[in-house]
């Protein structure tokens, strides 16, 4: 299968560059940093052990790169509207995108600009980082979550899924709705908080204060899923999730270092989506929505 990595960041990167080294056939759209890795590759660090892919098939313009079978969009959703023209150019008829992207509501807001298109999720449990030019550091986890949301060809799913765990990569087929917010869980309490008061996740799990916090917030997520219908997220998942923070290397989020970068931060479908439709079923999630609009004045004054 041919893939197209829409978005050769920290995510898209480290998954294609996997993919491309277990011999898949993949192609790498990047923008800044293009001529580097042109010439001299894709550096992945990695705590799973390192590699540099080189050559890499790289391109600045999907108007030049080939018909995909499946498409891997690692872009911020900050970027999400530049899909309408950036996908067109790879896709054939039966194409599969997945979205490994955080938040919700971003499949459905493809699907209106692509009604045919074939979409499902990638939920990505991975910390890493692209700071430099053509440089990935991957510090733990690394596993994907896959979510079908309209993917009409069961059998093209199932070889994406065999293709990522053939490239050593934890990956697993999931339920579509769960999976989102399961994940949403982790990033709305971790990536705002770490932004709001300037620090990272060890420090905000080993001050009793914001501790019980982030535990309060996670709450909300998971009384927001409940009231949309979702019943398979609980208190445990809470514990799951602090416990797997406590023990992981000091982290700043996406959210975090794209604060620190001036960069725009992904508000609208990490909070203001999930928020909105907890509301359309009476659920507030107070907490969170005093979060989001604290990360819009940071973020306001910050670009």
């Amino acid at each position: 299968m041919t893939y197209a990595i829409i978005g050769t960041g920290a995510i898209g990167g480290f998954y294609g560059a996997k993919l491309a080294r277990s011999g898949r056939d993949v192609h790498f759209l990047l923008h800044r940093d293009y001529d580097f890795v042109k010439a001299n590759g894709l550096r992945v660090e990695s705590c799973d052990g390192s590699f540099i892919l080189n050559p890499v098939q790289a391109y600045c313009d999907t108007q030049q790169m080939p018909k995909a079978d499946v498409v891997l969009v690692g872009l911020k959703s900050t970027n999400e509207h530049l899909l309408k023209e950036l996908l067109p150019p790879v896709l054939k008829e039966d194409t599969v995108v997945v979205l490994i992207q955080n938040g919700i509501g971003l499949e459905p807001d493809v699907q209106e600009w692509f009604p045919q298109l074939q979409l499902v999720a990638g939920l990505a449990f991975i910390f890493s980082s692209k700071t430099e030019p053509g440089h990935i550091n991957h510090q733990c986890y690394g596993s994907i979550n896959l979510g079908n949301y309209s993917c009409r060809n069961e059998k093209l799913f199932s070889s994406i899924l065999a293709d990522f765990i053939e490239a050593g990569i934890d990956a697993q087929s999931v339920e579509y709705h769960e999976a989102r917010w399961r994940k949403a869980v982790w990033n709305m309490p971790f990536n705002g908080m770490t932004v709001a008061l300037h620090t990272k996740t060890d420090l905000l799990l080993k001050n009793p204060s914001t501790r019980q916090l982030i535990r309060e917030q996670m709450m909300e997520v998971v009384g927001a899923s409940r009231a949309l219908g979702i019943s398979g997220i609980d208190e445990l998942f809470i514990e799951k999730m602090i416990d797997m923070t406590d023990h992981m290397v000091p982290y700043s989020p996406s959210m975090r270092l794209d604060y620190d970068f001036h960069r725009p931060m992904e508000i609208d479908y990490l909070y203001t989506r999930p928020i909105a439709e907890a509301k359309k079923v009476g659920f507030h999630m107070t907490k969170l929505e005093m979060l989001e609009q604290e990360l819009r004045f940071l973020n306001n004054h910050n670009i």
